[in-house]
């Protein structure tokens, strides 16, 4: 199946292994591994190769099911195709509209990655977000750092790259919000004086 690479939409069929840009996002989905359970939302899956690491490993007995949702008809297409498993499921699917859990249901687990920055309405998104996960439930999102909410920047597909302090008052819907950082491949805690760039941010609801 052809599917056509661009900046915004991770290939790994079709990139470099080696690809800093590659590994960055399959090491968040590494990093997502120990939060999953129970039904997991990946949304805004792109190709859906997200489902096939998170699937990999012990983890797996405790994923009843991962759901991608995508707007790209195409890359659901390629997610069926590529990663059409036994506990996967792929649908086009607009994530702004708000009768996602009457359509889906709700999930133990939601990880949103790269795409909250694409958004207009970024805080009617989180809400929304919030509804789709159960009580407990766990939402791990990533965003890059930028100058500021809605202010230009040198990505024309990117409307926010939050300060922190926007990232932390975006999710302050969540009764907890645990946060990490991405330098390339590392994310952890952040250490004082270290240079990152990509928040990333563990919610409990």
């Amino acid at each position: 199946m052809d599917l056509e690479y661009t900046d915004e939409r991770v290939i790994p069929e079709l990139m470099n292994p080696r690809s800093g840009i590659l590994l960055e996002h399959i090491a968040r989905y590494e990093f997502a591994k120990r939060f999953v359970k129970g039904r997991v939302l990946d949304i805004a899956c792109g190709v859906g190769y997200g489902a096939d690491i998170l699937l990999d490993g012990p983890q797996e007995e405790e994923i009843e099911e991962i759901v991608g949702l995508d707007i790209s008809k195409e890359s659901i297409e390629y997610a069926k195709y590529m990663y059409g498993f036994l506990k996967t499921k792929f649908y086009v699917q607009d994530i702004t509209q708000d009768n996602l859990p009457v359509t889906y249901g709700i999930f133990d687990t939601i990880v949103c990655f790269e795409t909250i920055e694409h958004l207009v309405d970024d805080y009617s998104f989180i809400k929304s977000l919030q509804k789709l996960l159960k009580p407990m439930g766990t939402l791990i999102i990533s965003t890059p750092f930028g100058k500021g909410r809605g202010i230009p920047c040198s990505n024309p597909y990117h409307i926010h790259q939050y300060k922190e302090g926007e990232f932390l008052d975006l999710l302050s819907v969540f009764s907890k919000v645990d946060m990490y950082k991405q330098i390339d491949q590392i994310i952890e805690k952040p250490i004082e004086n270290k240079k990152y760039y990509i928040m990333v941010a563990v919610c409990f609801n």
